[in-house]
């Protein structure tokens, strides 16, 4: 066994996820080898001071960040890799379950929530349901997906449909609070983009509210559509002026969206702040090397319009 092996797997021997044949070959390499027993010895010292510090939580924006990587992911990667190995290596599956006992403690638990949905759908039917106007809005950890948003044309009334162990139904005002929070869940969590685009579309009718503000931004850095980017920067064109956030926000997009329209969209929306020195010091960026010729030919004539500083 190399000592390169060791090093690599021994903070998965200190949390006790290391195989038990390999944990008894890196004990029998950690008895002879003094360069790997001080490894072990640092490793478990680190642990210990980070078991020390509190354990902070993840913001909301870091874990819709996360979702909407993971599905993209998910949505480009090739399906039935978990069932080929189900079904023609069932051995060296079952021994991944019984070495990680992370991953036999989460089917645990998979099966028991499986159970409780499936004894909810017996009793309730399986169908859709819907809300009442008076009960609480559900916790986003118990929605697995948002499936439509609509408006009844000509009527401040919204109509969304979400799933938890069933599919669920919610009607009320773009002022209700179940119904903005089912909406900011729709903008950042969903895999459908359809849905999130009518769900920002609707939000930008109420960008003064800082939360819906904050979604719009992260859809403008995020959403991998860009007709959702395009519907935030809607959103968002009249707190340029005012927000710093926003401010920051459209340049980040002017600078790196990968959209073109995108892109030209938010240099139209900067130019009321032009004289800014951070977005005066975009523009000469885009000015000189931006590899766009419509954006580097309006960033010039912009610069060019305004007053030199000494």
């Amino acid at each position: 066994m190399k000592c390169e092996w060791v090093k690599e797997n021994i903070t998965l021997y200190v949390y006790n996820e290391l195989a038990d044949d390999a944990r008894y070959e890196l004990e029998q390499h950690l008895a002879r080898c003094t360069d790997c027993t001080a490894e072990l010895k640092s490793t478990r010292k680190f642990h210990a001071v980070l078991s020390e510090l509190p354990v902070e939580e993840p913001s909301p924006n870091l874990v819709a960040a996360s979702r909407m990587r993971l599905q993209e992911v998910l949505e480009t990667t090739q399906q039935g890799g978990l069932w080929h190995r189900l079904v023609f290596d069932p051995a060296a599956w079952l021994r991944q379950v019984r070495f990680s006992p992370a991953l036999a403690a989460t089917l645990v638990i998979v099966g028991f929530a499986s159970g409780i949905g499936t004894a909810y759908k017996i009793l309730n039917g399986g169908g859709v349901g819907q809300l009442a106007m008076g009960t609480n809005p559900p916790l986003e950890s118990s929605i697995s997906g948002i499936r439509s948003v609509s408006q009844a044309p000509g009527s401040n009334q919204v109509t969304i449909k979400y799933d938890t162990v069933s599919t669920q139904e919610a009607q009320g005002t773009l002022n209700d609070q179940r119904i903005q929070q089912l909406l900011l869940f729709a903008a950042r969590d969903n895999y459908n983009s359809g849905v999130r685009m009518d769900s920002v579309d609707l939000l930008t009718q109420q960008p003064n509210a800082t939360p819906v503000r904050e979604a719009l931004i992260y859809a403008l850095r995020y959403d991998s559509n860009p007709g959702v980017r395009l519907k935030a920067l809607d959103g968002l064109a009249a707190y340029v002026k005012s927000d710093p956030r926003v401010r920051d926000a459209l340049l980040e997009a002017l600078m790196n969206d990968s959209n073109p329209g995108v892109r030209t969209e938010t240099l139209h929306l900067l130019e009321p702040v032009r004289a800014d020195s951070s977005v005066r010091a975009v523009l000469q960026r885009l000015a000189e090397n931006d590899q766009n010729q419509y954006i580097k030919t309006q960033a010039r004539t912009i610069l060019a319009e305004m007053p030199e500083f000494d």
